[in-house]
């Protein structure tokens, strides 16, 4: 029970990582504050799996992409809960898309949900934490394409490369009011953002191939990690970045 008395934020919580995440926090003990968008059978689905381990919940529609989102979000969680203990910036989009004809519109959302929604989210859960004045964790979701490139990903891999970077000037601006800020890097996991993608048993067996571990990752991987950074296992831990991938970096095989 490492997240005892405390209360979580996710972002982007209605299926995926996001629903992993919260599942796995509830699992240790916290209350959760969920925000979806577009998916009213999804962060069902996600608000019944806690509450089945006895937590409470609840749940804010928003488009992060929208400032106003942020504010919405946080206030509706101090309400319910009494404060804010752990904000996880999870939402996130990857329309696979070749880079030389990506529509204006596709670059833009992927921007505005991925980096935008994550600064302005991030700002929002900060300020109410300094208010607070008993510190934080602030997890952003960033992804192994912060390190490296994809062909099909041009205008996805900048966001994730800004989230990390993003955690790490947090990490400096927050610290001096108790306020921790990491993000973690999930390599290939099996979720809906590339359910299609991995479609193809080629490309599938390609990917698990590449990983030392031998199998592409799940949510609840990344989750695991998720829980130690919002937990005080991790109270000395402030501007790292985790890989979550198997192995999958540093194979050069």
């Amino acid at each position: 029970m490492l997240l005892a008395g405390k209360t979580v934020l996710i972002t982007g919580a209605s299926r995926g990582i996001g629903r992993g995440t919260a599942i796995e926090c509830a699992r240790h003990g916290a209350d959760l504050a969920l925000n979806w968008f577009q998916d009213r059978e999804g962060i069902e689905e996600t608000l019944a799996a806690v509450r089945a381990l006895g937590r409470r919940a609840i749940e804010v529609e928003g488009d992060v992409a929208r400032r106003e989102s942020g504010e919405r979000f946080i206030d509706a969680a101090a309400k319910a809960f009494g404060g804010v203990d752990v904000f996880v910036n999870n939402a996130g989009i990857c329309p696979f898309h070749a880079f030389l004809d990506t529509p204006p519109e596709v670059f833009e959302r992927t921007m505005a949900v991925n980096l935008h929604g994550a600064y302005y989210m991030t700002q929002a859960a900060a300020r109410r934490m300094r208010e607070q004045g008993r510190g934080g964790s602030l997890i952003a979701i960033s992804s192994i394409s912060a390190l490296v490139g994809g062909g099909m990903q041009a205008h996805y891999t900048p966001t994730k490369a800004g989230v990390h970077s993003l955690m790490q000037s947090c990490a400096i601006a927050l610290g001096p009011h108790g306020i921790r800020c990491n993000s973690v890097m999930p390599g290939t996991i099996a979720t809906d953002i590339n359910k299609e993608d991995l479609a193809d048993p080629e490309k599938r067996s390609y990917m698990e191939k590449r990983i030392p571990l031998g199998r592409l990752g799940e949510p609840r991987d990344v989750a695991g990690c998720v829980v130690f950074l919002a937990s005080d296992l991790a109270r000395y831990v402030t501007g790292a970045a985790v890989l979550v991938d198997g192995g999958l970096f540093v194979n050069l095989q």
